[in-house]
């Protein structure tokens, strides 16, 4: 298509009547058929693809002269605000030009004489070209160690270094001086608040410190900022300095042979001809916009394009001299990566979004690994897992029964961990062990975080130890399903939990022993009568989930049985605490339930003991020894049998309880007693 013809086809489209239906319709009139109509499509999809070229060719020019103009305005804003603190430093020293620290002033004064200035005895110190006052202020010194107020002060910040002068009681407004300390060799601490102690800061000169306390927290503040503002000012400047000492200087022109009648031969052999430094090839147009196009990555949040680059440019160097326009490229470039961390460092922040689960983490943090901050990658990555964790606990409402909000909640959590583990290992795959010992710990917190969520809901609300020890085994299976990735944390959740378990069992124990008492005072030693068949039945039923198997030989006619009550209701509450806390069982509480079943057995045992020596009746008796044998014969190799099933050893103690007893009945009419 000719020029002439596609610039009145653009000037027809870029009409501003211009009406697509009509020109269609008079296109379809006046074209010969369908070829006249398919060239004309051609000419149009040109005009097309031609004005899309442009538009983008147009984005792109104003992108790059808007990131030129932000950079101007960057450069612009930094230029005022420099500006702008000269103006006030300057403000500053014409303020206290009477009070400043000033040489003799008077001409022709000699080294000898004291200063004019507010501080004596630092006339020789302070003669630097170039050297002003900064800042200064009012400061209450303290002892390092035990924080006891030491003398009043007064700093006075040089652009090189800092002053510190002692008042003067008796010449008001004069200082004493008392130390020098450079910029470069002085590090700035922050010192927390510790009320009464507070607005401090501390000031580190090896192998010394200083604590310094300021007026107020906005003074505090004004010194910490200035002070880091002034050392970073020192260090550019000195590294100017060493730059721009380093750069290589013009060669001293060079003699032309024979301008010199005196140069002798000899001479010319001992010059020893330059050395031309090796040079890189940084014109290719790649490496000529690459900054600009980190820019664009890094706008339109194309991480990967952004590294990919970084990349290309570390191989093309890789084994390459470095003369000043590859560092000038590489200051340019780290720039640039500075900017592309903190945008990485932001995508991991808490602050952002956290829905999406870990995966969602992935594409900042390889970008991270790949630029070598492999253990920051890891720190924010366990971080933005922890305010996930957390916030998923958070949101989790507490209504209905307790078994069910702790169904909810080892789900949540557990879930969450297992995700968190798997994509750690897929994203940290290959990378140092360091990565994975702090998993380790972060799982340990989390898992802290989870059992003050569990404990809250099970343990301090006072629910019932069956309750409880249901909570607690659907924590362990929960737990064991960690396994699957290798990662067994069931001894951190037996350590976090020890504590509450034990006291859950201590108070059960209590309950049972006081009720067990209260019957025991009630106790009339008659049998039990049931009433009716059913009650009988079930009373079988439960004796038998109890592990009596020969309950039936204490049964008698109709509806009657030959036992207790209190023995009865004693055995059911015993075997129903010993189930439970079986559940609750692990190593670490081996002897606290242990020793809360010796105590429980004890008060019924020496309850029965101490019946049978006291009564008279001899039915009476004969009817307590039924229930002794009982208790000695059936229920405690019972308990006995049960525990070393649930734990997996026997229980000494039970044994030595048993035989105690046997010891008892053979004697019933001893008055010796079995503790």
């Amino acid at each position: 298509m000719s020029d002439s013809g596609a610039s009145r086809l653009r000037r027809q489209l870029e009409s501003g009547g211009f009406e697509a239906r009509l020109y269609v319709k008079q296109l379809s009139q006046q074209s010969d058929g369908d070829r006249d109509l398919q060239e004309h499509r051609q000419r149009v999809q040109a005009l097309a693809e031609e004005t899309a070229q442009n538009l983008k060719r147009n984005v792109y020019q104003n992108y790059r002269q808007f990131i030129e103009t932000a950079r101007e305005i960057s450069y612009l804003e930094s230029e005022m605000y420099q500006l702008s603190h000269l103006l006030t430093e300057q403000k500053s020293s014409l303020e206290s030009i009477p009070l400043a620290l000033l040489p003799a002033a008077a001409a022709g004064a000699s080294a000898g004489e004291d200063t004019t200035g507010k501080v004596e005895g630092c006339r020789d110190l302070l003669e630097t070209p170039g050297q002003y006052l900064v800042y200064n202020g009012d400061l209450v010194e303290y002892e390092a160690d035990h924080m006891a107020q030491l003398q009043r002060v007064h700093g006075f910040l040089m652009n090189d270094c800092l002053l510190v002068a002692t008042w003067l009681p008796q010449r008001r407004g004069m200082y004493r001086y008392n130390a020098l300390y450079p910029l470069d060799r002085l590090a700035v601490v922050n010192v927390k608040d510790n009320p009464p102690m507070k607005d401090m800061f501390k000031l580190l000169m090896f192998p010394e410190s200083r604590i310094f306390q300021a007026e107020n927290a906005k003074i505090k503040r004004e010194w910490l900022e200035v002070l880091e503002e002034t050392k970073r000012a020192l260090s550019d400047k000195r590294r100017r300095e060493q730059e721009e000492a380093a750069a290589p200087r013009a060669p001293p022109p060079v003699t032309s042979k024979g301008s010199n009648p005196f140069e002798d031969e000899d001479d010319e052999e001992l010059a020893t001809p330059e050395v031309e430094e090796e040079k890189v090839d940084l014109s290719m147009e790649w490496i000529q916009e690459l900054p600009e196009d980190l820019d664009v990555c890094i706008a339109q949040r194309d991480f990967e394009g952004a590294v990919d680059l970084l990349d290309k440019l570390n191989h093309y160097l890789e084994d390459k001299p470095s003369p000043p326009p590859v560092k000038e490229l590489r200051a340019k470039v780290d720039e640039r990566v500075r900017q592309l961390t903190e945008v990485l460092v932001f995508e991991l922040s808490p602050d952002r979004s956290l829905r999406g689960g870990p995966k969602a983490t992935r594409r900042a943090v390889s970008q991270l690994i790949r630029l070598g901050q492999c253990t920051k990658a890891c720190e924010l990555f366990l971080r933005n897992r922890a305010a996930a964790v957390h916030t998923a606990i958070r949101q989790l409402r507490i209504e209905g029964a307790t078994l069910l909000y702790i169904h909810k909640l080892c789900h949540v959590f557990f879930t969450s961990l297992l995700e968190t583990a798997r994509e750690f290992e897929t994203d940290f795959a290959g990378t140092d062990s360091g990565c994975y010992s702090a998993f380790v710990v972060w799982a340990r917190s989390a898992m802290g975080m989870f059992v003050d969520a569990f404990s809250k809901q099970v343990f301090d609300s006072k629910e019932s130890l069956s309750t409880a020890a249901e909570c607690v085994k659907v924590a362990k299976e929960h737990c064991q399903q960690l396994g699957e990735i290798g990662l067994d944390l069931t001894f951190i959740i037996h350590a976090l939990l020890v504590k509450d378990i034990q006291g859950a069992l201590h108070s059960y124990k209590e309950i049972i022993i006081e009720a067990t008492k209260h019957r025991n005072s009630e106790e009339m030693w008659r049998r039990m009568n049931l009433m009716t068949p059913e009650a009988l039945g079930k009373l079988k039923e439960e004796m038998r989930s109890c592990g009596v198997s020969n309950f039936e030989q204490y049964t008698g006619d109709d509806c009657w049985v030959n036992l207790s009550y209190t023995v009865v209701a004693f055995t059911k509450q015993t075997m129903g605490f010993l189930e439970e806390a079986l559940k609750l069982y692990f190593p670490e509480l081996h002897m606290v339930l242990l020793e809360s079943l010796v105590e429980v057995i004890l008060v019924a045992v020496q309850h029965v003991d101490y019946s049978l020596r006291c009564e008279q009746d001899p039915e009476k008796k004969a009817f307590i020894r039924q229930n002794a044998s009982f208790l000695y014969e059936t229920v405690l190799p019972v308990v006995e049998r049960r525990f070393e099933e649930g734990v997996g050893k026997p229980a000494k103690q039970l044994q030595d309880l048993r035989n105690a007893s046997r010891l008892l009945r053979v004697n019933p009419e001893s008055t010796t007693s079995v503790v």
